[in-house]
């Protein structure tokens, strides 16, 4: 059995795994989304506003993925196209997640700041994904991780409506994204893609936790 031969059929293993995994990730964004709206539909526009775009941002990123990863075999421009998208729906998937303590938990001056400034990069990174690609994907991962953890620069303005258990999940779930991260860049861990792709999911739930549990039941004056 030649060497090139086990590594194809463990790369075609692991692609079929990497689709399975967000494909999951799809479903439980879906899910997400439905219990979201569910609990927090009448609580005023901007808690109806933020459910809905972070829920799509979500569905939007494990989607993009399932999809680039189902069509990896496919021709060089194809694997490209879905590759972008993917890559860029995680600046969608971070901005949406800031959605929600912006506008619920920051609420005000300083919560249409973040949202701004969060978006703002979101969109840029956007930019730097259609025209690169292909190019600095270790730079593109530290952008993820510092647009990401960011967020410790509004801790404090967070415990003034948030508990500090909320304060943790929060930061446990930008501890599993980067521990994901890790495993991410090093390709000679095995199946170190797949391991990435349990980790993000882990990453949205503590997140989700957060939000769900912590952040939609606030009230705005």
């Amino acid at each position: 059995m030649s060497t090139e031969y086990v590594y194809k059929s463990t790369k075609k293993i692991e692609e079929i795994l990497n689709a399975i995994t967000h494909g999951v990730g799809t479903l439980l964004a879906v899910i997400g989304l439905v219990a979201m709206l569910y609990y927090g539909y009448d609580k005023g526009i901007l808690h109806l506003t933020s459910i809905i775009v972070y829920g799509v941002s979500m569905i939007l990123l494990y989607l993009a993925s399932t999809l680039y990863h189902s069509f990896s075999f496919c021709s060089q421009k194809v694997q490209s196209v879905f590759k972008c998208i993917d890559h860029s729906a995680i600046y969608l998937l971070i901005a949406g997640n800031y959605t929600p303590f912006a506008l619920i938990a920051l609420y005000g001056t300083l919560g249409w700041a973040v949202f701004g400034v969060v978006w703002g990069l979101a969109l840029a990174g956007i930019v730097f994904q259609i025209f690169f690609y292909n190019r600095f994907r270790v730079i593109g991962t530290i952008c993820y991780l510092v647009m990401g953890w960011l967020a410790v620069t509004i801790v404090n303005p967070l415990l003034d409506t948030l508990s500090v258990e909320a304060i943790w999940w929060l930061v446990a779930g930008g501890v599993l994204y980067s521990i994901g991260a890790i495993f991410y860049l090093v390709r000679k861990i095995p199946y170190n893609h797949v391991i990435w792709h349990v980790f993000v999911i882990l990453g949205s739930a503590a997140h989700f936790i957060t939000i769900y549990c912590y952040v939609l039941p606030l009230s705005i004056d």
